[in-house]
C-alpha cells in the first residue's frame, strides 16, 4: 500500500478521519497476513514509511503506525504519505545468555 491520505474533510473532524485511516490500515495488514506464505517463510513482515510527502517519509516499525498518524493530526497536517509493503520473513532463534 502506497497512499497519500487526506486529514481534512469538511464533514468530519481530523480525529475521526484519522480513526477511519487507522481502520483501513488495520484491514490491509490483516488481509496481507491471511495470504499464503511462500516456501521457507514463517510470517509476513512489513516495511513501513510515513511522512508529510513520499520524499520526506521515514522508516517506522509496524507497531508505530497509529502513533505516527496521531502525530500528523496533532501537527495539523492536511495530508500525509503512508507506505506499507509486505515481505516474507523467517524467525531467528534467540540466543539466551
Amino acid at each position: 500500500m502506497k497512499k497519500t491520505f487526506k486529514l481534512v474533510d469538511e464533514k468530519r473532524a481530523p480525529e475521526r478521519v484519522a480513526d477511519k485511516i487507522k481502520f483501513e490500515v488495520k484491514k490491509y495488514i490483516k488481509r496481507e497476513r491471511k495470504k499464503e506464505l511462500p516456501e521457507g517463510a514463517d510470517f509476513w513482515d512489513f516495511d513501513c514509511r510515513i511522512g508529510s510527502s513520499e520524499e520526506a517519509a521515514k522508516e517506522i516499525h509496524e507497531k508505530e503506525i497509529n502513533k505516527n498518524i496521531d502525530l500528523m493530526v496533532s501537527e495539523k497536517a492536511e495530508s500525509f504519505y503512508l507506505e506499507i509493503m509486505a515481505k516474507q520473513a523467517r524467525r531467528t532463534r534467540r540466543l539466551d545468555k
